[in-house]
């Protein structure tokens, strides 16, 4: 009589826990394998309304392809002069903030065996419009606040060390404390 083996996917919070191990595995052993490069293209096509189109990164040591392209939209309201066909930039940042810390709760409770059972988010932020529009130096260009709002179901002794995995995000981190941004611009 044989045996076969079978292996067993530990999944916490729809997490495999294995997967993330053994990538946590690799990159201890080989630490080039943690850079990554992310990227998209942006096209304008009128007034506020542009595209982003995602479908490859770099990570692992290698190019990476998303197994579907994925399109973004942004624009402007109505009462900011757009037409309205997407978001606008500054809430893609709101959401990738909140995607982010999300992810980052998620998988790292995940692998300390923390259950979540729910998990939703309100996020906010402030701008003062005259710095966007040059129209005060006293005031930044960009988000003066930011607030996110986390609701969880999971057991209450759990919540500080949420609290403290979500500095682990990198999205958190680059809004807390900024990145240098180098911008070029060529003629077609």
């Amino acid at each position: 009589m044989s045996t076969v083996a079978v292996e067993v996917k530990r999944i916490v919070n729809g997490v495999n826990v294995g997967d993330v191990e053994e990538l946590v595995g690799a990159i201890q052993q080989n630490p080039q394998l943690a850079s990554s490069r992310f990227r998209l293209t942006n096209k304008w096509i009128n007034g506020g309304h542009n595209q982003s189109r995602i479908s490859g990164f770099y990570s692992g040591g290698e190019d990476q392809q998303h197994l579907q392209e994925f399109v973004l939209e942004a624009d402007e309201p109505p009462v900011l002069a757009g037409t309205d066909k997407g978001a606008n930039p500054v809430e893609h940042l709101l959401n990738a903030l909140a995607a982010c810390l999300t992810t980052t709760l998620v998988y790292h409770a995940a692998v300390r065996g923390i259950e979540i059972r729910a998990l939703e988010a309100d996020v906010e932020g402030d701008i003062d419009l005259r710095g966007f529009l040059g129209l005060s130096n006293e005031v930044r260009r960009g988000f003066e606040n930011i607030r996110v709002n986390f609701r969880v179901d999971t057991d209450a002794k759990n919540i500080e060390l949420l609290k403290a995995l979500s500095k682990l995000s990198p999205v958190f981190d680059t809004t807390q404390n900024g990145t240098n941004v180098g911008v070029s611009i060529a003629r077609m």
